[in-house]
């Protein structure tokens, strides 16, 4: 069994943020599974459905992303998941908008949600960060709490799509080859 945790923060005055491209990943992945739906538990918007033949927990944390952490522990611990076969999906303002990262492990590198898991279970679970852009905006509250420009719509949308291609590949064919395939030139 798999988690795929897709970061960001509830409520719909965050819905289409910078920082809610995690959720986004985690709901185009629910939306290929008719009737499936989210259930509240672990602190999270959970559900536990098959994807690319792998059982697979899709979580989304409903503390805010700075407290991310603690509904990811207990969902592992509750199904007894190592932190490998937990695949967290976030945005990365030091990455260009559309460019994908992937891997196995790491250090937090500033962001808060991953802080925040990394104090809960370690830095040794993959993670696929989708780039935001605006590292060198002196407001990066500002800019990952607002909404993609009009003329960054297209490309937002088709890096949520890719995303979600890559969790899909990392449940069928593992880190490494989610990493050779979604690493491409530009994100290292």
């Amino acid at each position: 069994m798999k988690l795929v945790v897709g970061l960001g923060n509830p409520g719909s005055n965050y819905d289409n943020t910078r920082h809610n491209v995690g959720f986004e990943v985690v709901d185009r992945l629910l939306a290929k599974e008719p009737g499936a739906k989210y259930a509240l538990k672990f602190q999270g918007a959970v559900c536990l459905l098959q994807l690319g033949g792998e059982k697979t927990l899709l979580v989304k944390p409903l503390t805010f992303m700075n407290l991310s952490g603690g509904c990811v522990a207990l969902a592992a611990g509750f199904y007894q998941v190592e932190p490998t076969e937990i695949l967290v999906v976030c945005d990365e303002v030091n990455l260009p908008l559309g460019k994908l990262r992937v891997r196995p492990s790491g250090s937090h590198g500033g962001q808060n949600g991953l802080r925040d898991i990394q104090n809960r279970l370690g830095m040794d679970y993959p993670r696929l960060r989708l780039g935001v852009g605006g590292g060198e905006k002196p407001d990066l509250t500002g800019h990952v709490l607002g909404r993609f420009k009009p003329d960054e719509k297209t490309g937002a949308g088709e890096m949520i799509a890719t995303a979600a291609d890559a969790v899909l590949c990392w449940l069928t064919d593992g880190i490494d080859a989610c990493m050779n395939r979604y690493n491409g030139p530009g994100n290292e």
